[in-house]
Order: structure tokens, then C-alpha cells, then sequence
């Protein structure tokens, strides 16, 4: 049995800015440090964080006025960093780079009026994030039909931004309607929001998908990107399966199965990678052969807040 691993995977430079920013604030000012929704979607990085001394809240109102704050990689909206103000909370921002690149681009279209579709996933907190960082209505679109069917005031001032952990190729194609429906839309790449990382991990599954015969990702449940590298698996045909971890390995999936692709997604750590690797050497009699694809090696590096910095 081979286990072939997806390259790049897991860990991304916001992801790992976002879990430092956690760890720096503890050893500099102690426990606990409260943090504002997950810092990044993993259980697994979650609980860890919390046992160093992390407490994690949904909204800033549980916090004790004064208190160290982190707002997650998601980004946050206008309104949370002006309740924080208001408590006295002090604030320190791990918001992803790029995520703040779309909360700028968002703000420009404002300026200059424009009205805003955002691409991306209702409920999704990085998409709160974006809509709340301006003051107008900002016109969400999710699908396809959406797209299709979304009422615009003005078809000649329109711009789109998009959340940056969605599928490449479903944006493109919801970009493509949208600017057949509306020609005078601010056009731009189609996937220019997009992370790097995000990209790169589903190029990575679109060639690994033509050699394996099942594809294992680990990742959350609520991780837009690890969802959407499963969401490629089964598209390429493949039996695709989005796990937590080692634990949720079904032995049955692995029957008459020789070539296995792993991947993570960009909350996911490689610690994960390796015990799925090891579970499934336990389910093979340990006759198995891991390997890594050929890919892109990532060195992209996000400097931290300067509040954590040594």
C-alpha cells in the first residue's frame, strides 16, 4: 500500500502567523490571553492553544475589560474593534495579510461608490469580517444561481471582492456569469483574492487525483479550504474523505486500495499527517510506502504583530 503526500500541504504563513501570535502573547504577558473565535479552524490547534493557557470566546463582551485580546486570522468587523475600544480590551490583530488585502479592496470600492458583491460562504466569519469593514449593504453571492439571479441598483458601478478560501474554479465560474450579466463590472483576475496557499494546496490535489485511487483529508469540518480540496477529490472521481484526524481512519475505506493520497488543510499541522500515516500502517501490517509528490515549495513568511515581536 503507497501513501502518497500532497505538496504543499497543511500549515500556511497566515495559519502559522495566526498560532505564534497566540504562543508569543502567552510567554510575553502570561495566561491567560483570550482570543475571539477559533484562531484558525482546528480542533486540534484549538485545545492545544487552550492548555497553554488561551481562552477562546465568541464574542468580545465575555472578555474582562483590559484583558489581552487576539482577534483570529479570520479578520474581524468594524463593529467587534470598535466594542473591543469601547471595553478596554487590549488588542492585538492576527488577521491573515491577505485577508486584510480584501478588507482594503472593499473599503476602495466604497470610496469610489461602487456597489460590493462578496463571494464567498454565508456565515463564514472571514466573509462577517469583510461585510462589516464597510458601512454600505454589501450584496453576499454564494452559488452559481446566485450569481444568476442577484439584483443589482446600479449595473454600471459594480466590483467584486471574494473570500480567500474558496474553490478556484467555482469562483472563476461565478465571476465569468457575473461579468456576462454586468460588462461594466470592476473586472480583475477572477480568483484574485484567493490566497496563495489556498491555490496551491488545490493545484496540488488536482495532480495528486490522477495517481491515487482514494484521497484522505485532514482537516475541520467548518475549514472552508480543507472542504473544498475534499469537494476536488470527489469531483476527479475519487472516494474523498475529510477527517479530524487518525481517530476517524475507516478501515473499510482502505479495502483493495494500493495508492492512498493524503493532504491537509492550512489549519491543519503536520503532527496530524503523521499519525493518519501511522494509523494506516497499523491497518496495513505496516506494509506501506509513504512518498511525496512533486510540488511547490512554499517560503512565503508574514511578519507578526509588533505587540508580540521580540
Amino acid at each position: 500500500m503507497n501513501i502518497i503526500l500532497a505538496k504543499p500541504r497543511g500549515f500556511c504563513a497566515g495559519v502559522t502567523r495566526a498560532i505564534e501570535t497566540v504562543e508569543k502573547a502567552l510567554a510575553k504577558f502570561g495566561a491567560p490571553v483570550y482570543v475571539r473565535h477559533e484562531i484558525v479552524h482546528n480542533k486540534f490547534v484549538v485545545e492545544s492553544l487552550r492548555k497553554k493557557g488561551a481562552i477562546f470566546v465568541n464574542e468580545v463582551d465575555e472578555i474582562p475589560q483590559g484583558a489581552i485580546t487576539i482577534f483570529s486570522a479570520h479578520g474581524v468587523s468594524n463593529r467587534v474593534e470598535e466594542d473591543a475600544i469601547l471595553r478596554g480590551l487590549d488588542v492585538i490583530d492576527a488577521t491573515c495579510p491577505l485577508v486584510s488585502k480584501v478588507h482594503r479592496e472593499a473599503k476602495k470600492y466604497e470610496e469610489e461608490d461602487y456597489e460590493i458583491i462578496l463571494i464567498g460562504h454565508r456565515g463564514h466569519p472571514e466573509v462577517e469580517g469583510t461585510s462589516g469593514r464597510v458601512k454600505k449593504e454589501v450584496i453576499l453571492v454564494t452559488s452559481e444561481d446566485d450569481a444568476r439571479n442577484v439584483i443589482i441598483k446600479n449595473p454600471d458601478k459594480i466590483s467584486y471582492v471574494t473570500q480567500t478560501t474558496l474553490s478556484v474554479d467555482d469562483t472563476r465560474k461565478i465571476v465569468e456569469i457575473l461579468e456576462q450579466r454586468f460588462p461594466k463590472m470592476q473586472q480583475g483576475l477572477a480568483t484574485k483574492d484567493i490566497c496563495y496557499a489556498t491555490q496551491n494546496r488545490q493545484d496540488a490535489v488536482r495532480f495528486l487525483a490522477k495517481i491515487v485511487d482514494i484521497l484522505l483529508v485532514i482537516g475541520a469540518k467548518n475549514s472552508s479550504n480543507s472542504n473544498r480540496l475534499r469537494d476536488l477529490g470527489e469531483e476527479s472521481g475519487l472516494p474523498s474523505y475529510l477527517i479530524n484526524g487518525a481517530q476517524d481512519v475507516n478501515i473499510k475505506w482502505l479495502e483493495n486500495v494500493k495508492n492512498i493520497g493524503l493532504t491537509a488543510g492550512a489549519s491543519a499541522p503536520e503532527i496530524l499527517v503523521q499519525e493518519v500515516i501511522e494509523k494506516i500502517g497499523e491497518i496495513a501490517g505496516n506494509e506501506i510506502q509513504v512518498s511525496d509528490m512533486n510540488g511547490i515549495s512554499e517560503n512565503v513568511f508574514f511578519a507578526l504583530p509588533r505587540r508580540v515581536r521580540k
